[in-house]
Formats: C-alpha cells, sequence, structure tokens
C-alpha cells in the first residue's frame, strides 16, 4: 500500500528538489506528485503518492528522517500508510448513512467502519445489516440541571466510545446536533459535515425552505469540516442542481438528497485517500 505525503509551507526555491531526493534516496518511488503555489500568501502545497516497495520505514520512521527538510522549509507535513479509522453520528435521516455503507461496502470509499453513534435508536436495523456496530447515546435532559450539562454529559461519552479503536476521522451523516468546541478540539480538522445548502448561503435550519422562500433558481448541498462557528468551516465540496418556479419545498428536498450523498461521499474519500490540505479556512484538495 503506497505512502501518502502532504506538505504545506512557505513558497520557495528547492523545495520539489529536496523533497522528491529524500524519496529517491530512502528507496521511495513517486507514482503520483501534485503541487500547487498559493499567490496571494505566497504559500506552497505538495502530495506525494510514494511505492514505498523497497523503503524499509515506517511512516513514522520516514517523519523523523524527514525532520531536518521540514526544519529547513518551514514545513507543515504529514506521512501516512493503510486505510483510515471513521466513526458515523448519525441522527434519523438515514441517505447519507445508506450510500456511504453502501459506498463502502463495494470499495469505493476506503476506510475502516467500527462504528455508528446515534443519538437516537431508529437506525441500529441499518448498522446491523451492514454489520458494524450501533451505539446509541442520547442527550438525557432529564436527568441534569441544564440542556448544557446534558450535552456535555452525552459527548463526553461519544468520546470515551470512540478512544479504543483509534479514530483517525469522523463524518457527520446528517447527525442533526452542533458540537461542542471541546468536542471538536479533539479532532481539528476531522470531522466533516454534509450541509444541505450551497454555503455560505443559508446557514442553520430549514435551509431548503429558505432557498424556496427567495425563489433561488439552484439549489446546492456542501461538505464541509465542523469548527465551532456554525457551518462555517473549512469547505471541501460542493454541488447544485437547477429548479424552477414550478417546483415545491417537498421537490427541492427529494433533490437535495440526491446532492447531498454525492458531496459527502466525495468529500469522505478526499479526506480518506489524504488529498486535502487546510490552509487558514480554506482547503486545497488534489486530484
Amino acid at each position: 500500500m503506497s505512502i501518502k505525503l502532504l506538505i504545506a509551507c512557505p513558497d520557495q526555491k528547492g523545495i520539489v528538489y529536496e523533497v522528491t531526493k529524500f524519496v529517491f534516496e530512502n528507496g521511495g518511488n513517486i507514482i503520483d506528485s501534485q503541487q500547487h503555489s498559493l499567490g496571494l500568501d505566497s504559500h506552497f502545497f505538495m502530495r506525494l503518492d510514494i511505492d514505498p516497495n523497497d523503503m524499509n520505514f515506517t511512516s513514522q520512521e520516514l517523519s523523523e528522517k524527514f525532520s531536518a527538510i521540514a526544519k529547513k522549509f518551514s514545513m507543515n507535513f504529514k506521512f501516512s500508510q493503510g486505510a483510515k479509522n471513521m466513526a458515523v453520528l448519525v441522527s434519523k435521516y438515514d441517505h447519507c448513512l445508506y450510500d456511504i455503507l453502501q459506498k463502502h461496502k463495494y470499495g469505493d470509499i476506503k476506510v475502516n467502519i467500527p462504528l455508528i453513534i446515534s443519538n437516537h435508536p431508529d437506525l441500529r436495523h441499518v448498522a446491523d445489516s451492514f454489520g458494524i456496530k450501533y451505539f446509541y447515546c442520547p442527550i438525557e435532559n432529564d436527568k441534569f440541571s441544564s440542556k448544557e450539562e446534558a450535552k456535555a454529559s452525552q459527548e463526553a461519552q461519544i468520546l470515551k466510545e470512540l478512544k479504543p479503536y483509534n479514530i483517525d476521522f469522523i463524518v457527520m451523516a446528517r447527525y442533526m446536533q452542533i458540537l461542542s468546541k471541546n468536542f471538536i478540539s479533539n479532532y481539528p480538522n476531522s470531522i466533516i459535515n454534509v450541509h444541505h445548502s450551497f454555503l455560505p448561503s443559508f446557514k442553520g435550519a430549514n435551509p431548503y425552505h429558505q432557498a424556496y422562500e427567495k425563489g433561488v433558481k439552484i439549489i446546492g448541498a456542501t461538505a464541509h469540516y465542523a469548527t465551532e462557528d456554525l457551518d462555517m468551516g473549512p469547505i471541501i465540496a460542493q454541488d447544485v442542481a437547477p429548479v424552477s418556479y414550478k417546483d415545491s419545498v417537498e421537490d427541492y428536498i427529494s433533490q437535495g438528497r440526491d446532492i447531498e450523498e454525492l458531496v459527502f461521499s466525495k468529500a469522505i474519500k478526499a479526506h480518506a485517500d489524504d488529498k486535502i490540505i487546510v490552509h487558514e479556512n480554506r482547503t486545497i484538495v488534489f486530484d
């Protein structure tokens, strides 16, 4: 299985030479290389796909050997190899959940999915049909003096459940809860949400109703990283579909489901394949 290397640093001469030389001298063969220079702030981004057949190093060992080059160019970098462990958060809507589980089953999404977590019991049968553990974790408002305490307790339970599985990233398959700053801090730029709107338009609840009231001519969906600013995280993937005066809100919602599935799976694949670099509040998503 190939090794991926992601690099972000100030743009300067000699980066490509030093990086490719490092791969060659350590027995690697570059299968694919992509790079991009961001002109606005002179930043450089690079992704390498490396055949490690003649390399006798783990990703951790490569990271240690690479640190001298990284220091020279002030790089942020990451070596990775193997399938990532992905957890799924879901509430009651099942279309995105079915879509990613089906694509995972047929190898389109190359990850391990050890568990699905929900604040409702409704979709346990879906997890059972795919042979995946289902953890029901409700928000028990009646047991706490405030909704904030109940939410904090529920999130603590979720984090505890995730820990034994060494989860690399989380996807919110229409998980209808706002994650706290504390929860997100445990998985920075590693929680992918799908929002049923072409952000930044129509944030928050009922975006299709908002779009209908505005008489829009296209509707869309957005997959983005979750941050403490609701629906404002770095955008990974988006798509749209045309609508007309003949369409009802229900038509918007029906068409929107297809777009949600498309952008959500696209974002998951990109993250799983280490094709995303987050720079400030934007993403560089390699092909």
